[in-house]
């Protein structure tokens, strides 16, 4: 599986020689790092977006983790890990000894049952509990974890190490409520030592961290902006050292090699944008033809080279290339914007033109308005819709398709994991996050057909059906496949290995030099 395929772009030296550049081992003041992605919450439990699983993953730990560019999990807080038996039914974990909450007191199996199980009895609408629809139970005995599924799942153990599998002390977190002050108890390799919401966050190296690392990194900032300009402003300033999600395309699409004071680095990437579309019976959206219609208008390639400047390309499935699963179903079933095919479907549904509907979208996630704007230009060209645009900010935006009040949202995914799952249950599944009201009993079951596989190289052909069956049925429209760039200045290093789609945020690879 070709998961990233990284490009490293150094202007100042080449790369073995600003890699053989010494480090500064003794300077320790803080490496600031921005970024536009927010922070939801500071609770495992009651988040599931890129900004709040990027800290996670520096402040807590899960049984297991993704080593870089690394297709299958490794044990992080758990010694080892296993499935018994042959049914993929039972999975085992043994904790690891030593490992310490920022109280000093060390962490139990019952530790982790207790984050398992209140992370599926808070079930927070904008959480990550839909991950674990296979979890029957969790047993604590010893150091020994053991996790019961109601059907064979071979993803479970992706899934475990994703922020959603994130551990916290049992004795600072309610059982059955999210914990609202700004703390956070965990055993990762760093401690947040302090944190404003939507403005930064302060993390030193956690001496007590016993896990997957050899070693735990400088001590970090991280900074958010409120939006793309705000964080090119910041960059300029040279107020942060490095900035990573995500710059203006005007400005990504600028970057330099010959630019002698900074370092890019710029990766294939598995991150995706869909338009997601409230399905429900009395939406606007709601017949399959009113849908199949707005494919048929859509340009993804406009999308690209108009709003994007080029840093995105056009996807046509639903899952990103260089992942296996990988189809163009989209391009096959609509290959060309056709208005013609477009209207007859709409007289065909008896529906009164032109079709009206509420388009949401987060503001100050990257060229989010703009995409925005260029979609309702290609809809309502023809006189076949008409879009009312609403600009939500991000918390709010994320209430807003949760609680199922929007026509359409843009949203950008992350994949939580190296695998064709992550962009299969938690978008289309009829239980997923995204909320647009999709059920399809055929999904579902190629959904679960395809985790009876222990050799992930089997599902190809149930994600060919099942990418099929969502390019006819249309609850997703995909827009574009992302690259991954990251900026830092000439001092610092390990920039490159920040984000590899693992779906981990490696704070700790950053250096000065």
């Amino acid at each position: 599986m070709r998961i990233l395929v990284s490009l490293l772009v150094v202007a100042a030296a080449g790369v073995g020689g600003w890699q053989l550049l010494p480090l500064q081992d003794d300077r320790d003041d803080a490496i600031a790092v921005g970024t536009t992605d927010a922070v939801t919450s500071l609770d495992p439990a009651g988040a599931y977006d890129a900004g709040s699983w990027a800290l996670f993953s520096n402040v807590f730990q899960s049984l297991l983790t993704f080593e870089p560019g690394g297709a299958e999990p490794v044990p992080d807080a758990a010694e080892e890990c296993d499935f018994e038996g042959t049914d993929l039914r039972t999975y085992r974990c043994r904790l690891r000894e030593g490992l310490k909450f920022p109280s000093g007191r060390e962490m139990t199996a019952k530790d982790v049952k207790f984050s398992f199980d209140r992370l599926r009895t808070i079930d927070s609408d904008v959480g990550p509990a839909s991950l674990f629809t296979t979890l029957k139970s969790v047993e604590a005995d010893g150091r020994t974890v053991t996790f019961r599924l109601s059907s064979s799942d071979a993803t479970f153990p992706f899934k475990v190490a994703t922020g959603a599998g994130a551990i916290v002390d049992s004795t600072k977190y309610p059982a059955d409520a999210l914990r609202e002050d700004d703390a956070v108890d965990g055993t990762g390799p760093y401690e947040l030592t302090s944190y404003t919401k939507d403005s930064s966050a302060v993390l030193t190296p956690n001496d007590d961290y016993r896990g997957a690392l050899k070693d735990t990194g400088k001590p970090v900032e991280l900074r958010y902006f409120g939006d793309s300009e705000a964080l090119d402003r910041a960059w300029k300033g040279k107020r942060i050292d490095v900035a990573a999600r995500q710059l203006p395309p005007k400005v990504l699409s600028a970057l330099s090699a010959s630019d002698p004071d900074m370092r890019v680095s710029e990766a294939d990437g598995s991150e995706t944008r869909n338009l997601y579309l409230n399905t429900r019976k009395g939406r606007a959206l709601h017949d399959v033809r009113v849908r199949q219609a707005m494919a048929w208008l859509i340009s993804r390639e406009d999308l690209a080279v108009n709003v994007y400047d080029g840093t995105v390309d056009p996807l046509y499935s639903l899952i990103p290339a260089g992942i296996l699963g990988h189809t163009t179903s989209f391009f096959d079933t609509y290959p060309e914007q056709s208005a013609a095919k477009a209207r007859a479907l709409l007289t065909e549904a008896g529906v009164d033109l032109p079709v009206r509907f509420t388009y949401g979208y987060g503001k100050g996630r990257g060229a989010a308005e703009a995409e925005a704007k260029a979609i309702e230009r290609q809809l309502e060209k023809d006189g076949l819709f008409q879009v009312t645009l609403k600009g939500y900010e991000w918390t709010d935006f994320q209430k807003q398709w949760a609680g199922g009040r929007l026509d359409a949202y843009a949203v950008g995914w992350v994949a939580d994991y190296p695998d064709a799952d992550t962009f299969g249950a938690p978008l289309v599944g009829t239980d997923g996050t995204m909320n647009t009201g999709y059920s399809s009993k055929e999904v579902d079951a190629l959904i679960q057909a395809s985790q009876r596989y222990a050799d992930r190289g089997q599902v190809a052909d149930d994600f060919k059906d099942l990418q099929q069956t969502i390019a006819e049925d249309v609850p997703v429209i995909p827009l574009w496949q992302g690259k991954e760039y990251v900026v830092a200045s000439v001092d610092v290093g390990g920039g490159q290995y920040l984000s590899d789609g693992t779906g981990v945020f490696r704070l700790w690879r950053l250096t000065w030099i």
